[in-house]
Formats: structure tokens, sequence, C-alpha cells
């Protein structure tokens, strides 16, 4: 019987391991690499613990080179959704009732498990199903997973210890309940650690879970979920439904009665879709679903005049390039001022210039492809436009070739419109635009950030001028859920910069904060008189002495 105020270890942040030459995990990294690619994979549905194999299987493979196969996956639809509706229903009541440590330690081990035995296998599989560099599925599928489950196990510790004052006689309680019904998470492609923080939030809150990994990531997702069963959860709380179309996953998830929350990360575009179906869908719900999501960004570096030059053309290079791009808090729109974009444009020609691309199995490679065909025509039209545009032109770049892998060359477009499209639009890839201000059009251009995009997501300020980055802050302050001072605006770290953004980019209910743990409760408030009274009447309404 467990009747100890238990209190979790204390979170740190997992150290970043080097994959430096000569380093021991230099070696297992590429060991891992090669023993994932000499094998394939069948990677089904888990509903209630058991491996279903749905539908006409598709072909899971590699960016980088999109001959190669890695496995197959099925595809699950309407009736695998309703098995998982049952198998969560199924699960919920013992689950729920579960000492709350006890589920915590389960996420615990998940986080030990990665941190150890597994770290390789995870990155590696990062790594060729998602194009990332060894540094890049370093810092997200190991690092920021575990941390993600650590300190969210510190934060749901902090929550349940959130109780109300008491009064004479009296005590006072708050019941921290799951969400009554099951919790939908729809995670992306472009982050390991967002795949798994996306369930396993609410699932540590006491809910079970549909989770519907992205079909560009589900090779990550296949090995994420036999990581979760060895760390010990229970069947049916968190069901994985593999889907290349998501909408065979979540229109007849949304469609039940029991759905009780999204938890959701992705394009702007699905979520309105899928916010609208939620309202479509209000008389059909128990209760009112609670809806999480983080979409997308357009991300800006500002620099001042008094900006330094080389930290700045780094934090472009960085910002606008590290993993081809695709993260949701890229740099994608630069605002420089004149004097300084001689030195600047120097600098990042130097930089630039110095970045291999190609496959992330060649360590010397910064960049490597973008995730897909699609992805990769959407992104060269955007550069084919600018070649030809009066009002922009190719400055870096601007090459790519899809023979083998999807690849683009880190591209800079200079725009002499600030609402060129590449200004405005979230292009998701390895491509920047910069647009030259004169130097006294420094508050205008602040003007002009706030009001040129839906999005609010990150952005960041260069300057050495300290009223400079305080008027910047103020002026922004609405423009970015994540700001940053002298420094790119990706890379948020858990515990440390709690990450989400408003207006168009979500609801800003920042991952790796308590924040976003409280939306997946229902809290009940629990008042005990110790001695009830046993008659109406209050003194106000006795006569007086002398009436």
């Amino acid at each position: 019987m467990q009747n100890a105020l238990s209190t979790p270890p204390d979170p740190t942040n997992e150290p970043v391991l080097s994959y430096a030459p000569g380093s021991p995990e230099r070696s297992a990294i590429r060991a891992e690499l090669e023993r994932l690619r000499g094998m394939t994979v069948e990677i089904p549905a888990y509903i209630g613990g058991d491996a279903v194999y749905p539908g006409s299987p598709s072909s899971v493979r590699v960016p980088h080179d999109h001959q190669h196969e890695l496995g197959t996956v099925h595809q699950s639809g309407a009736n695998e959704v309703a098995q998982a509706i049952d198998a969560a229903r199924a699960a919920k009541s013992e689950w729920a009732a579960m000492d709350w440590t006890d589920r915590a330690a389960i996420f615990l081990r998940a986080a030990d498990l990665i941190a150890g035995p597994w770290r390789h296998t995870l990155n590696a599989a990062t790594m060729l199903g998602q194009g990332k560099n060894v540094h890049q599925a370093e810092i997200d599928a190991a690092c920021e997973l575990i941390d993600f489950l650590r300190f969210n196990v510190h934060y749901a510790d902090q929550i349940y210890r959130e109780q109300p004052d008491n009064s004479s006689g009296v005590w006072n309680q708050v019941q921290y309940r799951p969400l009554e019904g099951f919790v939908l998470a729809i995670t992306p492609f472009n982050f390991t650690a967002i795949q798994g923080n996306l369930p396993t939030a609410p699932a540590l809150m006491g809910n079970t879970v549909l989770w519907k990994p992205a079909s560009r990531s589900v090779y990550s997702a296949y090995f994420l979920y036999q990581i979760l069963e060895e760390a010990g959860m229970p069947a049916g709380v968190i069901n994985m439904l593999p889907a290349d179309d998501g909408a065979d996953v979540g229109t007849p998830a949304m469609a039940s009665s029991e759905f009780a929350g999204l938890h959701f990360t992705g394009s702007k575009a699905t979520f309105d879709h899928l916010w609208k179906t939620v309202g479509e869908n209000l008389d059909t719900y128990r209760t009112y679903p609670t809806i999480v999501g983080e979409t997308g960004g357009k991300d800006f570096i500002v620099a001042h005049p008094s900006a330094h030059s080389t930290q700045t053309a780094t934090a472009i290079v960085r910002g606008s390039f590290e993993y081809q791009g695709q993260k949701c808090s890229a740099s994608s729109r630069i605002y420089l001022p004149e004097s300084l974009w001689p030195t600047i444009k120097e600098e990042l020609a130097e930089q630039i210039e110095s970045l291999q691309v190609g496959p992330p199995e060649d360590l010397t490679n910064f960049v490597n492809a973008v995730i897909d065909q699609r992805a990769f025509d959407e992104i060269t039209g955007y550069i084919d436009r600018a070649k030809e545009s009066d009002d922009a032109e190719i400055l870096f770049g601007g090459t790519y070739d899809d023979s083998t892998g999807y690849f683009i060359d880190p591209t800079v477009i200079l725009a002499t419109d600030p609402h060129y499209e590449s200004m405005e639009e979230e292009i998701f890839g390895p491509v920047t635009t910069i647009y030259v201000y004169d130097d006294a059009d420094y508050e205008a251009t602040l003007d002009l950030i706030d009001s040129t995009s839906p999005y609010a997501l990150t952005g960041a300020v260069f300057a050495e001028d300290r009223a400079a980055v305080r008027a910047t802050m103020d002026r922004l302050e609405q423009s970015a859920g994540n700001f940053y001072i002298n420094d790119k605006p990706t890379g948020a770290v858990v515990g440390q910069q709690p990450f989400g953004g408003a207006r168009k980019s979500g609801t800003n209910d920042k991952a790796g904060s308590a924040l976003n743990l409280h939306r997946w409760i229902s809290p009940r408030s629990i008042k005990e008189t110790f001695t009830p009274p046993t008659h109406y009447g209050y003194a106000f309404h006795q006569p007086d002495e002398d009436a």
C-alpha cells in the first residue's frame, strides 16, 4: 500500500553528446545507422497493447535516399479508431485510479531507457526516417524527449501539491481528475520529442490516448512505442494509429461522444480544420473538449544598427538552415540595417559557402535532405519564383536536386519589397529572406515586423544598445511567444524556455511547463465540514434583545 508522500527525482537537462571525432558515441551511432539500414520493419497499429495490421501497407523511405525502403506501415481507419476508443475506455479506470507516482515511474523509466540502451536506436531512426544530422537528432530524439518526460513528472508533482487554504472546522481539497473521455494526440514529422510529448503528457495526468503519428515520422514512432511498452505502459493507455491520411483517424475519433481533448502540432490549415470539426460536433460530446495546438511561424530576426555583425550572421545561418529550416521556429524573414548589410553579407557568404550538404550518415554534412517530394516541390517553387521576380533576387544557393534525395542548398533571397511572398509565407525549408531597411526607420521596421505575419511563434533581436533591446521587446510583445535577445530564435530547452506562440501559431500552452499539463486535468473542489450545523438559523436575522 502506497501511503507515503513521495517526491520524484529532481529533473536536470539531459547532457548533449558531442559525437566529436574519436568519441564512443560517434562509433556507436555509425554502427546503429548501418544496422537499421540493413533491416526492414513492418509497422502496425498498436491497439490495446496488441499489434494490428490493417489495410494495405505503404512504404517508409529515406528522405536523402528515396530508393531505400526502411519498412512498410499499415493504414488505420474507422474500424481501428473504434477499437482504440474501446481499448482506451477499458484502460481508463485503472490508469486514472493508479497512484500518480506509479504512472510517473513508467515515464521516468522511459526517459532512462532513451538515455541509455535506446539512445542510438532512436537517434538513428530519426536520422534515417526524418533526415536529421546527428546533432539535430541528439538534441531532439534523445535530449529534448528525455527532458519532456522527466520535467513533466516534476511539474505534475507541483500541480498535485497545489491545495487550497482551510478554515476552522473545514478541510478543503482539490482533486485533479483526468478529462472525461480520451485525448487525441496528432504529432508532427519534424520533432521526435514532440511526437513523444503529445501523447505522454496527457497520459501522465491519468488520461488514455489515441495517438496519430505523422506518416513522415512513423519510423521513429515505431521504436518510441516499443520504448513505452518496455517502460511498463499498460495496454490501452496509448494506442498508436498510423495513417497516411490523417482524416482517416481524426474524423472518426472526433465524431465520438468520448472525445475529450486534442493535443496537436502541425500546420495551421489542419488545425483550423480540426477546430471547426470540434465546433460542428459540439452537440455530440459529453464535455467541451480541451484544444491545445501549436501550428507554425514566420519567425524573424531583426538587427538594430548597434548589432554585432558576425553574431547576427551566425544566428541567421543556424536559425535558418539547421534541420533544413524544417522547424516551426526557424528564422525565415530577416530585417537588417543598411549600415551593417555589407559586413553581414560578407559573413553570410563565408559561412554559407562552407556548409556541406548531403546524407546524415556522413557526419560532416551540416544540411541534409528535406522530408519528401511534396515539401521539395513546394520549397523549390519559392526559389524558382524568386529567380523570376522583379522584387527579389537569389543571393546564395538557389540550387537543388531530387535525383537521389530531396536536397535543396541553403538559399538566401534578398527582397526589395518587405511584403514579397517569401517574407510573409511559411516555407518550412532551407530558404530565408532578407529585407534591408534604412537605419533611421528602425521603429517603423518594428511595426512592419508586427503586422507582416499572422503568426507569433518566435523572434529575435540583435543589438548592443540596451535601450533598443527594451524598445524592441515592448513593441513586439505580442509578436512572438518565445523571444530571443542576441540569439537565434530556435532551440528552446525544456525547463528553461517553455515553448509556444499565440495569434495563428497556436494556443500558447507552453510545452515543457506545468501550463501544458494543466490542460489535461479537470479539477474538482472538495469541501469537508467536520461539525455540520444542525439548524438553518444565522445570527443576523435574530430579533434585537430590546425588541
